[in-house]
């Protein structure tokens, strides 16, 4: 049985992939395809899938900080979003409960979008997480109104959860790097959902917080990194799962038709009050577009209101409306920067007017190298560059790390090297060259695309951590290419040569 949930979703998850759809898509597919053909979900396989979202909630936690979840743009759009939303769907239903389900956007989809497109931690990436968490919060309060499981006294001891963060710290500092790293990970993971599970609470929100008590950790991300591979796996069981659930049995084409339209409201209604919020168009619609359906969330609601008796439709009815707005969703949201590209013109004139919170730099100061990205490596080029008497100023979309370099004295600035705006408005006067050091190949070709647009002359230099993205870049304009990984060994092996020499000369003159 195993072999074959394994089998489907590879066939159909490497179609869509060859499609231009992200697989998750083709797991659903499959969950549903296993589903035509007489098979049902297992205890193993629900089990593998909660343990994915377990992990996944588990990884966002380990980037989440209390401050985006109390930003009053996350406060606002996502109250207000909520609010509206559910009042449109009710009038719609006539059923209010349900309504607010359908408000929620899907955590485990944006999450693993903003994952795979290094996005996490950028304004829009940590905007949207921030709502969702919102959203998550309210839904606990659905599953605990209409669940029938009273939630347990002990339940007020949770709030002493932030005081095991230094033990839980300690235990990490003391997990090493490879196994024993994964299994700490995996071990706070459940212990968080079972925690929560036990006082009547809701275990995706228990991952959540656990892997919370470890943002900021200097090893949170080395935890996430190591865990990234396992949570893709048991991802799958939880796409699949969701598939073999219901399939197509009963299902309202009617409805299902209906409540699709009613989802494409979603994202005009978060652009709207992101602009009114007085952020710029590109971060309004980005983050709109990733938020753009419904919630897995809303088939556990679902499930909680049909034992209740509320639930006013059939189950398997929700079940494919979420997965079908899941589907539809993740492609727009995939290429939501190339999107904008295109309408940038007509939604620019929707942008309010003076500063913005996330407005970027126009001039560089006289400044003789860009870097975009400033992680490691980005950090250590802008060292050496300014150890050689260069002027190097870097962009960061992760307002943190901007900040982490300017206390060190260094200038780097707020800017996102997928925006289009960034590009035209840049004055590129003066630039002798242009690091792309960023994780992402298509961030990296979208800013090589642009630049050479605006006709940029100079060196431009990028990371290639595959050697089958080198024609690719070079393709974009790429002058210079550095392989880290690879790079990396031939430096050290050049330093080793180097020490071999000296010992000689020195055994040399002693003999």
């Amino acid at each position: 049985m195993e072999a074959l949930w394994v089998a489907a979703a590879f066939t159909l998850g490497l179609l869509a992939s060859r499609l231009g759809l992200p697989p998750l898509v083709g797991y659903l597919g499959a969950g549903f395809a296993l589903h035509s053909l007489g098979l049902r979900e297992t205890e193993f396989l629900h089990h593998a899938a909660e343990i994915g979202v377990l992990l996944l909630l588990f990884s966002v936690g380990l980037k989440l900080r209390a401050q985006d979840l109390l930003e009053p743009r996350v406060l606002g759009v996502g109250s207000l979003h909520l609010f509206l939303f559910s009042l449109l769907a009710a009038l719609w239903l006539k059923h209010l409960p349900l309504a607010l389900a359908l408000a929620f956007s899907s955590t485990v989809l944006v999450a693993k979008v903003l994952e795979d497109k290094k996005e996490l931690t950028t304004y829009h990436g940590r905007l949207s997480i921030g709502i969702l968490v919102l959203q998550d919060l309210v839904a606990v309060g659905l599953l605990t109104l209409y669940g029938g499981k009273e939630v347990s006294p002990w339940a007020v001891l949770l709030l002493l959860y932030p005081l095991v963060r230094h033990g839980v710290a300690w235990l990490l500092e003391r997990s090493g790097h490879d196994e024993l790293l994964v299994l700490f990970g995996l071990g706070l993971a459940l212990l968080g959902g079972e925690t929560f599970r036990q006082v009547g609470l809701s275990p995706e929100l228990g991952a959540l917080l656990m892997g919370s008590l470890l943002s900021g950790h200097a090893k949170g991300t080395e935890m996430a990194r190591a865990l990234w591979s396992l949570k893709e796996a048991f991802l799958v069981a939880f796409f699949l799962d969701l598939g073999l659930k219901e399939g197509f049995r009963s299902v309202d084409i009617g409805l299902v038709a209906s409540l699709l339209l009613l989802s494409l409201l979603k994202a005009p209604l978060f652009f709207a009050l992101f602009l009114l919020l007085g952020l710029r168009a590109r971060t309004g619609f980005v983050a709109g577009l990733y938020l753009a359906n419904y919630s897995e969330f809303a088939l556990i609601v679902g499930v909680v209101l049909e034992r209740a008796g509320y639930l006013p439709l059939n189950l398997s009815t929700l079940a494919v409306v979420v997965a079908l707005s899941m589907a539809l969703s993740a492609p727009f949201a995939r290429y939501s920067h190339g999107l904008y590209k295109r309408l940038e013109p007509w939604l620019l004139r929707l942008e309010r007017k003076g500063g913005h919170p996330d407005q970027e730099p126009e001039r560089l100061d006289g400044a003789t190298v860009l870097i975009m990205g400033m992680g490691r490596t980005g950090g250590a080029v802008y060292r050496v560059l300014e150890g050689g008497g260069e002027q190097p100023v870097g962009l960061d979309a992760d307002p943190e790390k901007v900040e982490r370099h300017r206390a060190k004295g260094r200038r780097v600035l707020y800017g996102d090297a997928e925006d289009p705006e960034l590009w035209e408005r840049l004055d590129l006067t003066g630039l002798k060259a242009v690091v792309l050091a960023l994780p992402d190949l298509e961030a990296k070709l979208l800013a090589a695309r642009w630049l050479k647009e605006r006709g940029f002359k100079g060196i431009l230099a990028a990371t290639s951590f595959h050697l089958e993205e080198d024609p690719v870049l070079e393709a974009a304009g790429v002058t210079l290419l550095f392989h880290p990984f690879r790079e990396a060994g031939e430096r050290l092996a050049e330093k080793v040569l180097e020490r071999l020499a000296i010992m000689g000369e020195v055994s040399h003159g002693r003999s």
